[in-house]
């Protein structure tokens, strides 16, 4: 799995560019971001833009990184309808800020 990050008005973005999150790259996704973030009590935006599936072992991922942030809060953006629709069905969008975009994320 191959991630980026960039910044964005002073906000760290983590780009996932990988078509799937799930059971054979969960780990792999929660090291690679928690090795990307400088400091555990930041906040990040996470695009997810490049995920077209998501499985419960990669929502698990998503929370463990949220976990891991002490404080910090992550924003999920660019959500393909399928990813869209299991945060929603899990409730994870009360959880997680989605917005559609990076923009829109740091906007809100």
């Amino acid at each position: 799995m191959e991630i980026s990050t960039s910044q964005h008005a002073g906000n760290l973005v983590i780009h996932i560019h990988a078509n799937r999150l799930d059971a054979a790259s969960a780990m792999t996704f929660k090291q690679a971001v928690e090795a990307a973030l400088p400091d555990k009590g930041a906040g990040i935006i996470l695009d997810l833009a490049e995920v077209s599936f998501m499985d419960s072992s990669g929502l698990g991922a998503v929370v463990a990184v949220h976990k891991g942030l002490h404080g910090g809060q992550i924003k999920v953006v660019g959500l393909q309808q399928a990813v869209q629709e299991l945060f929603r069905l899990t409730r994870m969008d009360r959880i997680f800020q989605c917005h559609g975009s990076v923009n829109e994320a740091i906007k809100a």
